[in-house]
């Protein structure tokens, strides 16, 4: 978690500025392009910190509606870099194009964890073929998982020929650290990633293996009725924005993101005081004349968010809140942060998801 915290902190003054830079600038300035390339690939990294936490299975998820044929084929290529050229790639895909709701980078990180297993299991070579299909998945089945509702579900079979697991192997398969592989040449994660990943987007995965044969995992994603274009989603997002003129108490030890906060907030109307921990923030509180929200990143020095958060609703009840960080859930549980019971953003922040959610919380 330390490490991802500060990555999130790093990204967050990076995608905060590229992204209040491109929503001052006109569509037709020349350096609109440069702009957009920055917002690309910082998201991206974003999408990968998102990945490399995956196996918490509390890393908060970014949904979309996304076509599975979309998915798949949008990473084929990526795929066949990842496999050795001994062995062969096929796809077999619905006509009928599955659509769900997911975050496409971890669905992405499905096929990968997956395909790297079923090439670790053909050293000499084999056959990797993706499969995808609408199924139904009935009452028995379900019941059977603890969780879920029957119905119609994407199905993506990833199958290979190599040497397959035999039955104790395979009972332990998703078991977090579990691995056949020597050491140094594996974690023992990878299938566990998959299997957070999964249930996270309200799913299940089985797998089939016979040694010496091959092994089949199945993926099963709830189905979507309609598709909308990721951009037109986020697009819609960014048109929704709406400021305010309220006092925000934004207390952050990482100065570039205290930074970012106070400058898109204060673009958009609000009045800005800044603290530099939890003790300044309590102080900062007493001094002022009125506070609408505070903003309180959950682990700071002198006083954590929630410490913080305690002291000052012991002054004045009716205060709003709402809580950040780049640890993951499970670090924030620890610290007296309930994800049901407060607000909570996670870092890096985003301009437009900061200033949809602020409102959120001062409308509420």
């Amino acid at each position: 978690g330390g490490i991802a915290h500060d990555f999130n902190n790093i990204l967050s003054a990076l995608m905060g500025y590229a992204a209040l830079l491109q929503m001052k600038m006109e569509e037709k300035d020349p350096l609109r392009s440069f702009v957009d390339e920055i917002v690309s690939g910082s998201q991206k990294a974003a999408e990968l910190t998102r990945s490399l936490l995956a196996f918490s299975r509390q890393q908060p998820i970014t949904f979309f509606t996304l076509g599975v044929k979309d998915i798949v084929t949008g990473i084929e290529k990526l795929l066949r870099r990842l496999v050795t050229e001994d062995v062969a790639i096929k796809t077999i895909l619905a006509a009928d194009q599955p659509v769900i709701r997911a975050d496409a980078t971890q669905i992405e990180q499905v096929l990968l964890n997956l395909a790297t297993n079923a090439r670790d299991a053909m050293p000499n070579g084999g056959s990797l073929l993706i499969e995808t299909r609408i199924t139904e998945l009935d009452e028995t089945f379900v019941r059977s998982h603890g969780y879920g509702e029957p119905g119609r579900y994407a199905l993506i079979a990833v199958s290979d020929t190599g040497v397959g697991m035999d039955e104790a192997t395979r009972q332990r398969a998703f078991d977090p650290f579990f691995t056949t592989k020597e050491v140094g040449k594996g974690t023992g994660l990878g299938l566990s990633t998959v299997y957070g990943i999964v249930k996270q987007h309200n799913g299940y995965i089985t797998v089939y293996s016979e040694p010496n044969i091959g092994t089949t995992f199945h993926v099963y994603l709830p189905i979507e009725h309609r598709i909308v274009p990721r951009e037109k989603q986020t697009a819609a997002a960014a048109k929704e924005v709406r400021g305010g003129t309220e006092v925000i108490l934004v207390a952050e030890d990482n100065q570039a993101v205290r930074n970012l906060m106070k400058d898109v907030l204060t673009q958009y109307g609000y009045t800005i005081i800044e603290a530099v921990d939890g003790a300044d923030a309590v102080d900062k509180f007493k001094k002022a004349d009125h506070v609408d929200l505070l903003i309180l990143d959950s682990v700071m020095p002198k006083r954590n968010g929630r410490e913080t958060y305690n002291e000052i609703h012991s002054l004045t009840p009716d205060v709003r809140v709402l809580f950040i960080s780049g640890y993951t859930r499970d670090v924030i549980l620890n610290k007296g942060i309930e994800d049901n019971r407060f607000p909570f953003l996670s870092k890096p922040i985003q301009a437009i998801a900061l200033l949809n959610k602020v409102r959120e919380v001062l409308d509420q």
